[in-house]
């Protein structure tokens, strides 16, 4: 019958131990901060010291657009279009907008929009996929505007 030898725990061993834990939490860290970095560029605003300038100024034009009573339901349409149809909204009121990527992997679209009454229709289809449609609708000097995520 042989009998098996314990080896010692040396110090090399723990070198070891200690290298191979190490190792795995800054290639986690390197993956993770590379990931950050394709998915979102991480800019909301140019200047944010500009941006904190016009705040009032964003709050009472949102107050105002409150008080108008308007909405708009925001959808892709099956041929890629966006369409919108408004409510309460008088009638020869046009539509404007913008799409976006909420991750920035696509480039940003003009929107234009054709349309009667309460109904509106993109000219531009957009790929499918989830975007972030901001709406801007103009009835003479009255402006209202909505952003919505659609899918």
């Amino acid at each position: 019958m042989s009998q098996s030898v314990a080896r010692p725990f040396t110090g090399r061993h723990m070198a070891a131990i200690m290298l191979a834990f190490f190792g795995v939490v800054i290639a986690v860290n390197l993956l993770m901060a590379q990931l950050a970095g394709r998915t979102f560029g991480g800019v909301v605003v140019q200047n944010s010291y500009v941006a904190s300038q016009h705040f009032n100024r964003w709050l009472d034009e949102a107050g105002a657009e409150r008080g108008l009573g308007w909405g708009a339901e925001i959808g892709h349409a099956a041929d890629g279009t966006i369409r919108v149809t408004l409510q309460g909204v008088p009638a020869g009121a046009q539509v404007t907008g913008e799409a976006w990527h909420p991750l920035g992997r696509a480039p940003d679209r003009v929107l234009r929009f054709r349309g009667t009454g309460t109904a509106f229709r993109s000219l531009e289809a957009i790929p499918a996929g989830r975007w972030r449609i901001r709406i801007e609708v103009r009835a003479g000097a009255r402006r209202w505007r909505r952003e919505q995520v659609v899918a």
